[in-house]
């Protein structure tokens, strides 16, 4: 850490080029003699991200940023503070503390909280960044979790872990047994000191390959913000045997929407023609694959076993977005552009065989407009075209 970088007159230079192209900075040089100009343009890029990410952490002119990747790594505020929800009692082990968002959220509920983090450069950064947050209840060690519990005695009320999602390649993966650490390998290990463990995992994993190598998951919670999937979280307790709980979460700004039923989904879907009203799912929903509970719970019938799509007639209240249908047109380029005179409209393409690019191409339309287009198929295996409009909440 070069702590210089906190002087005010550096501050004042972050704050002021936020919005400049990072290669023009780099090109410029420094202006100040024991700050690199590289140093300079890590905290603005680190900074940039926090703006949006972790809006009190930027507002604090103490806070010290590490590389970016680990900002792009963290959880963001939001989601942070929803895990905290999620977790009650007197101490918590964060396995893979990270830039330590999630700590900083669950020691406002948990007592005393331990932030292991093996990346030594990034744990002083941490206990720095703690100091000026005010948090004195959270104990930050430079080592590995797991070597950590392999040599404590202590019990938790909880155990945390984010485990990396990236290989030695640097590439992304899918499964949870490439992620590190190995979480499924290392679960008895976590269940000798903690009854309960909370995962956060990429939402690009496989629920059902993922299950397949975990067991006692409790609840499993999808989470969304402004409709964009950004965790999947597992709640394990020890013993538990019973089927798993999932929760689709969409958190939008005042207002969150929650839908839930047992893993994997239990009920049985309805059919019907486009009626009056159409839905479609927010993005936690199509994560947690509530197809048919979605179905059930709101008296609503699928457009196609595959097109997770629904409709009624009368309009309803649901997690996600609702329009009312127009017109229904074969996806032919003559009719349907004779509908649409601006060759402005918004496109959704589900269970079609093209994609929203090769359509917007194919038939020459621009993005935006009032107009909503859903391509997707039938009851009657037939390419369609819904025109819609939206309905605001």
């Amino acid at each position: 850490m070069n702590l210089q970088i906190l002087h005010g007159e550096v501050q004042d230079f972050i704050n002021s080029h936020l919005l400049d192209d990072i290669h023009i900075i780099l090109l410029k040089g420094s202006p100040f003699k024991g700050v690199s100009v590289q140093e300079l343009a890590g905290q603005i890029e680190s900074k940039k991200i926090a703006q949006k990410k972790l809006p009190s952490w930027f507002s604090n002119p103490s806070v010290y940023y590490p590389k970016k990747i680990h900002l792009e790594q963290s959880s963001s505020e939001i989601t942070a503070a929803y895990k905290a929800g999620l977790v009650e009692g007197s101490s918590l082990l964060d396995l893979t503390g990270g830039f330590g968002v999630d700590t900083f959220y669950f020691s406002k509920k948990i007592r005393e909280v331990i932030h292991c983090e093996i990346n030594q450069e990034l744990s002083h950064v941490v206990s720095h960044n703690y100091k000026q947050l005010q948090i004195k209840n959270c104990r930050v060690l430079a080592e590995d979790g797991l070597n950590f519990l392999t040599n404590s005695k202590q019990k938790f009320d909880w155990i945390f872990a984010d485990p990396s999602r990236r290989n030695e390649q640097k590439n992304k993966v899918f499964l949870l047994h490439h992620c590190e650490p190995d979480i499924a390998r290392n679960i008895e290990l976590l269940f000798d000191h903690a009854d309960r463990v909370l995962l956060k995992l990429s939402p690009i994993l496989d629920i059902t390959a993922t299950l397949k190598e975990l067991k006692h998951v409790k609840e499993i919670h999808c989470l969304a913000v402004d409709n964009e999937l950004k965790e999947l979280l597992l709640v394990l307790e020890k013993g538990w045997t019973d089927l798993p709980r999932i929760l689709a979460v969409n958190i939008q700004k005042g207002n969150t929407e929650k839908f839930e039923a047992e893993f994997p989904d239990p009920g049985m879907a309805t059919f019907a023609p486009p009626k009056t009203y159409l839905y479609e799912p927010n993005a936690a929903i199509l994560k947690a694959g509530l197809f048919n509970s979605v179905s059930n719970a709101f008296k609503l019938d699928k457009l196609h076993p595959n097109s997770h799509l629904y409709t009624s007639q009368e309009k309803v209240s649901f997690p996600g977005r609702a329009f009312r249908i127009l017109k229904i047109e074969v996806a032919d380029k003559k009719k349907l552009l004779a509908l649409i005179p601006a060759k402005k409209a918004n496109i959704t393409a589900r269970n079609f065989p093209q994609s929203v690019q090769e359509l917007r191409k194919k038939f020459g339309l621009q993005e935006g407009g009032n107009l909503y287009l859903f391509f997707t198929t039938n009851l009657d295996n037939k390419h369609v075209v819904l025109l819609c409009e939206k309905i605001m909440k």
